[in-house]
C-alpha cells in the first residue's frame, strides 16, 4: 500500500496560493504571487529535499500539472528537480475528459478520481506526492485519503486565496512527528495521521445556572 503525502506551502492564515512567482495563479484577483521566494532559505531546501529523498510519483490536480508540466521539462540540462520531475509518473485529476497531456510519463486519473486514487493507494508502488493542487488536495482530505503532511508555514498573511483546507468539513487528529524553524520564521513541520479526533472538557461536573441559560439562549 501506497502512503499519500502532502507537501504544503502555506501562509499563517493558511494561503496556498501561487507561492512560486506573480504569474502562477493570479486567479481570483490573487495579487501576491510569490510570497513565498523572500523567505525561503537553506533550511527550507533541505526540508523540500528530504520529502522528496524516498521514491515517489507525483498526485496532482489539472491547474498545477500545467503550472509544472509548462516549467519544469524545460529547465537547464542537470535540474535536480526537472530531471526528477521528468522521469517519474505523474497521475493527474483533470474534469476536461478530452484533455490529452504532452508531458511523458503522465497519466491521467478518469472521471471517478477519488475510486482510481483509492486504487492507486492500494496499489505496489512508490508513494504519491502532491504539490499545490488545493482542489484536489481538499478532495483527498474530505475521503480521509491523506497519510503524512509536510507543512511549510511561511510568516505572512495574505487576506485571501485558495486555502489548504477550505470548507471540506474534513476533521482528524494528526501526530507531529518533526518540526523546526528556519532562518526566516518559516515553520517546517512533519505529521502522520493519527486517527480520529478527540474532545474533552473544563467544563464544571455540574453545569451552573448560568450556564443552563447560556446554552438556551445559544443560536
Amino acid at each position: 500500500m501506497r502512503k499519500i503525502v502532502v507537501g504544503a506551502f502555506l501562509s499563517l492564515d493558511g494561503v496556498m496560493q501561487a507561492p512560486g512567482g506573480p504569474q502562477e495563479d493570479p486567479t481570483g484577483g490573487f495579487k501576491h504571487g510569490g510570497w513565498v521566494a523572500p523567505l525561503f532559505d537553506e533550511a527550507g531546501g533541505e526540508a523540500v529535499d528530504a520529502m522528496f529523498k524516498e521514491p515517489f510519483d507525483l498526485l496532482l490536480g489539472r491547474k498545477t500539472y500545467d503550472i509544472f508540466a509548462a516549467h519544469w521539462p524545460h529547465a537547464p540540462e542537470g535540474d535536480p528537480i526537472g530531471e526528477l520531475f521528468d522521469g517519474i509518473t505523474k497521475y493527474v485529476a483533470s474534469r476536461n475528459p478530452d484533455f490529452r497531456p504532452t508531458w511523458q510519463k503522465t497519466e491521467m486519473l478518469g472521471a471517478d478520481t477519488v475510486a482510481a486514487i483509492k486504487a492507486l493507494r492500494q496499489s505496489d508502488g512508490p508513494n504519491l506526492l502532491t504539490q499545490g493542487s488545493t482542489e484536489l488536495l481538499q478532495t483527498l482530505f474530505k475521503h480521509g485519503l491523506v497519510d503524512e503532511l509536510h507543512t511549510f508555514v511561511f510568516p505572512v498573511v495574505l487576506g485571501g486565496g485558495k486555502r489548504l483546507f477550505g470548507d471540506t468539513g474534513f476533521s482528524a487528529s494528526f501526530k507531529l512527528v518533526s518540526s523546526s524553524v528556519s532562518s526566516t520564521g518559516v515553520v517546517l513541520s512533519k505529521y502522520e495521521r493519527d486517527g480520529e479526533v478527540e474532545t474533552g472538557s473544563f467544563e464544571f461536573d455540574e453545569p451552573t445556572a448560568a450556564e443552563l441559560e447560556r446554552r438556551k439562549n445559544l443560536t
